[in-house]
């Protein structure tokens, strides 16, 4: 590239990185108004949410627009390749996250005028703002190009998740003392359970953060673990057909 053009290109990775904050700021700004909608009992900003979850798509798709042209026109390497690969990650899980969020919109009318016990309300409010948080953060850490907060994301997520078991644990003795009914009970469990998966995808940030960093994959070991189980497979099968005796067992046994 010229210095022009690297000039150039590196104005429109600035914006793509504007671009995914805003579009971050939008699918937390759906999360918090879809658990109010949900704790309101509100059923015309939960369709409202539903609605607007179309404007999170079209952002998502500038941005995924954005960056398959600059991979097209500039053809990228290293780092540069890095962080717009990373932009379109990040992208579809922000996208996943305000899905999650029209979901709990979803299931809010399917258990309207339910009735829901203090202890679990509290929760689910929890479960909210540490949702929120975990966007926050994993989007700070990718507009920071910080791969320490990234790296600790693993690790602030386990709050939300014990806030998940927690809130199934208490779901499950409403239900055998009947204060909820299985249709409602059904549908908070599924609820809980977008929130949850609402921290997964800000963990998913954080790992294209840390590679976009660093170039190192931090899922490498799943990898590595992969490729073990398969070349033990592969080793045992020329094993078995290079061993007559064995060969001549299994024919055996295949006679009995």
């Amino acid at each position: 590239m010229t210095e022009q053009t690297r000039k150039g290109f590196h104005a429109e990775i600035d914006e793509i990185s504007d671009l995914i904050v805003q579009l971050a700021a939008r699918a937390g700004d759906a999360v918090a108004r879809a658990t109010d909608a949900l704790l309101r009992y509100d059923l015309v900003e939960a369709q409202q949410i539903i609605d607007d979850d179309d404007h999170i798509d079209v952002a998502a798709i500038e941005v995924e627009e954005k960056c398959q042209s600059l991979l097209a026109l500039q053809q990228p390497m290293a780092g540069d390749l890095r962080q717009i690969l990373a932009a379109m990650w990040i992208t579809g899980e922000l996208e996943r996250t305000g899905g999650l969020a029209c979901n709990i919109c979803k299931g809010a009318r399917r258990m309207f005028r339910t009735e829901l016990p203090p202890r679990l309300r509290g929760l689910i409010a929890e479960m909210n703002e540490e949702a929120i948080r975990l966007i926050r953060l994993s989007v700070d850490s990718y507009s920071e190009r910080d791969a320490a907060l990234a790296s600790a994301l693993h690790d602030i997520d386990d709050r939300l998740d014990s806030l998940h078991r927690t809130f199934v644990k208490t779901l499950l003795e409403s239900s055998r003392t009947h204060d909820l009914d299985v249709q409602p009970s059904v549908q908070l469990a599924l609820i809980a359970r977008y929130y949850e998966r609402i921290g997964d995808h800000a963990v998913n940030i954080s790992d294209r953060v840390r590679y976009m960093v660093s170039g190192i994959m931090p899922w490498r070991a799943g990898i590595a673990r992969h490729r073990i189980r398969e070349e033990r497979h592969e080793s045992s099968m020329q094993e078995l057909a290079t061993d007559p005796a064995e060969m001549s067992s299994n024919g055996d046994d295949k006679a009995d």
